[in-house]
């Protein structure tokens, strides 16, 4: 008998007690990534302005979920890119992206982060934010409600934690994931 399949006891391996504590220690790390989530805010539209309702008094959501806001890349793990992105803020973006520590997630919110909205057929504007940085959440509206913002959160957290949507539709043609 080699060392992984020795028996502890009845029926349990060393094997599947490795397996059963790396499993938990995952859960848990995850469960600590989700549960504070620090953002850094890319907002440069009237997008930003719903995403700062979220964080007021009324609706508290940042801090309730344990969301803190950051000014600096290096000390963040999300992303919220709210508003239209030019070409001549691209490189900033990608920078700011790749600055950041891994594991990073993004949310693209409102249609002009997400295809350009109505700026789309400008000669300055990038037609959606995933052709520089790669998006986990999309949230669209123009503007999005603060709800929806708190809900596309709530979908990252899940997200993080490796729970699949039980409600959403899955269809092959889609290449971006609406909530």
């Amino acid at each position: 008998m080699d060392k992984k399949t020795k028996k502890v006891h009845e029926g349990i391996t060393i094997d599947g007690l490795l397996s059963i504590a790396f499993s938990n220690i995952e859960n848990l790390l995850n469960w600590g990534r989700k549960s504070s989530l620090f953002m850094l805010q890319f907002g440069t539209a009237c997008c930003s302005m719903e995403m700062v309702a979220a964080a007021a008094p009324r609706w508290d959501f940042m801090e309730r979920s344990g969301m803190l806001p950051r000014a600096a890349p290096r000390h963040s793990d999300l992303m919220i890119v709210a508003g239209t992105v030019t070409t001549k803020m691209a490189p900033a973006v990608e920078l700011l992206w790749e600055q950041m520590p891994e594991p990073k997630w993004a949310i693209a919110m409102g249609s002009c982060a997400i295809g350009g909205g109505t700026f789309k057929d400008s000669y300055s504007v990038i037609p959606g934010v995933d052709t520089i940085i790669p998006i986990d959440i999309y949230i669209p509206g123009c503007p999005p409600r603060p709800e929806a913002l708190m809900y596309g959160i709530i979908k990252l957290q899940e997200k993080i934690m490796g729970k699949p949507d039980k409600f959403r539709l899955k269809d092959p043609r889609m290449k971006k994931e609406w909530i």
